[in-house]
């Protein structure tokens, strides 16, 4: 076959592919044929009946990365619900929790926590450690408590999820689905309706520190009230959200967030169409308003695949684990979630003016970043801390740098101290 009669073959096998190609994104909409490619998945489900409002890879199998913790709680609360454990029982700080990568509470072996401070910091810092001690308090050691929380998976219909660890720190063998996580979710919210009031704590006090909720959304998104954000590399970042409005309550879930921001938008998003649903009237948000509409949601359902599979992630998974991955063994917390923080006021107005002020002197190494004055105990007195957010580690650092070099104050705040 001379040259150019090859080059004729191979241009009309390449048309006759583009136009099966085509003909398919005619009959498939744009994210049902590229979706199944990525990591990404999203589902709002009616609480109340479990009618699902809306869903997108509802059933790919993926990391629930610190979502785990929502079934570590579940099965402490079954300990409470028939008294194997109390509020006040203390519990022991073996040498594996305290090993644990953080996030954590920085536990030392030997020590003990009650069952309350840990079930706060679960839901607060997605403390790994103590999520390794409620682990071995109940099921003896860690892979007894894995298994329990399987065999609670498949009792409450979660046929597609296998837990292997009670943190949600990396590993091959540990996947689950939206809507699994949203079957888990209703039926926490279900079944421990009297300890559902944990995941709404914003902040703590653990020996004299003031620990934070990692959830973010829950502070800024009308009537959320819970329940838990998780991040590994392998997974990106992933949300279980909750919210009431006129008496109806909606479960989210978004796995697969580029960033911890798009996700909580996204999730506002879904949320808001969600209640648009089941109200007949528009429900939009400001939360919500950040985001674009439904080619933002195409974007990611189309990103390139990150696969649930051992053969893909196991060497990734075993390096985070031995703690040298950083941006996976972070466990929970943003790696875009580093800040800085350039006051503490008796007030909040100098606080909020110090921040603008930092912000102003910072320029453009502000680009990513907003301003989020928090709230600390300090005896009787609240403290308004004036904190710019959303920066990686080095960018926190190249900020304080600018800011000491004008003789201001300031210091990084590690979103997993």
């Amino acid at each position: 076959m001379t040259l150019a009669r090859r080059a004729t073959a191979l241009f009309i096998r390449l048309a006759s592919v583009a136009c099966v190609s085509l003909a398919l994104g005619a009959v498939f909409p744009f994210h049902s044929a590229r979706a199944a490619e990525s990591r990404y998945a999203s589902i709002i489900v009616d609480a109340e009946d479990g009618s699902i409002l809306s869903q997108v890879n509802p059933d790919r199998r993926t990391y629930p990365a610190s979502l785990t913790k929502i079934m570590t709680l579940f099965l402490v609360f079954d300990a409470l619900e028939t008294e194997r454990l109390r509020l006040n029982t203390m519990l022991s700080v073996s040498k594996h929790a305290a090993a644990q990568s953080p996030s954590k509470l920085g536990l030392k072996p030997d020590s003990r926590i009650t069952v309350e401070d840990a079930v706060l910091a679960l839901v607060t810092r997605s403390a790994n450690d103590a999520a390794v001690v409620v682990a071995e308090g109940i099921g003896g050691t860690e892979d007894g408590f894995a298994a329990m929380m399987t065999r609670k998976a498949r009792a409450l219909g979660m046929h597609q999820t296998v837990f292997q660890n009670a943190s949600g720190l990396p590993d091959p063998d540990q996947v689950t689905t939206a809507r699994d996580m949203a079957t888990l979710a209703r039926a926490l919210i279900r079944t421990h309706g009297r300890y559902y009031h944990y995941f709404s704590t914003r902040e703590f006090t653990y020996n004299g520190q003031a620990i934070t909720t990692h959830n973010r959304l829950m502070l800024r998104y009308p009537g959320a009230d819970g329940i838990k954000t998780g991040y590994i590399h392998a997974s990106g970042f992933n949300l279980v959200s909750s919210a009431m409005r006129d008496g109806r309550r909606l479960i989210g879930v978004v796995f697969g967030g580029d960033t911890a921001g798009w996700r909580d938008r996204h999730m506002a998003q879904l949320l808001d169409k969600g209640f648009a649903q089941v109200s007949g009237y528009d429900v939009r948000s400001a939360a919500a308003d950040q985001i674009g509409d439904d080619e933002e949601e195409a974007k990611m359902a189309a990103a390139p695949a990150r696969p649930a599979t051992r053969t893909a992630t196991s060497v990734r998974m075993k390096v985070a684990r031995a703690g040298r991955g950083r941006s996976d063994a972070v466990g929970d917390a943003d790696p875009v979630s580093w800040g800085i923080q350039v006051g503490a006021y008796t007030s909040l107005k100098p606080a909020k003016s110090a921040a603008v002020a930092a912000m102003k002197k910072l320029g453009g190494l502000v680009a990513p970043a907003t301003i989020d004055v928090d709230t600390a105990k300090a005896g009787k007195h609240t403290l308004y801390r004036a904190r710019i957010v959303g920066f990686t580690e080095d960018q926190a650092r190249a900020a304080c740098k600018r800011l000491e070099r004008a003789k201001k104050d300031c210091r990084v705040v590690n979103p997993n101290a």
